[in-house]
């Protein structure tokens, strides 16, 4: 069994094969970016629920203290730890450390 081939039939497959792997190319790209999208997303929702959870503890432990006094040492520890936490989460956010730089390809810098 032989096939026949003219050149412009072997040429028109090959670019239809590179059609192909183009659109595998920009549907993989789009799930990435989609995905990372999502990822963001989630780290939000996860931040949040997190800040909640260890607010409510914080109120909590305070709420005990105040209600049961006694020790006002320890009313000061409860009631100043919030703050100390607070000051280390400002201070690291809005404290620059490095600088981020973005890459090109190849490694150059912009």
């Amino acid at each position: 069994m032989t096939l026949n081939l003219t050149s412009a039939q072997i040429l028109t497959g090959a670019l239809v094969l590179v059609a192909l792997f183009a659109v595998w190319r920009l549907g993989a790209r789009k799930a990435r970016r989609a995905e990372e999208r999502v990822r963001a997303g989630a780290r939000v929702v996860s931040l949040a629920g997190r800040v909640l959870f260890t607010g409510a503890a914080f109120m909590g432990v305070q709420w005990l203290v105040i209600t049961h006094p006694g020790n006002p040492t320890l009313l000061v520890v409860v009631l100043g730890l919030p703050d100390l936490v607070a000051a280390h989460v400002l201070t690291r956010a809005l404290t620059v450390t490095s600088l981020d730089t973005t890459r090109r390809r190849g490694g150059e810098r912009r």
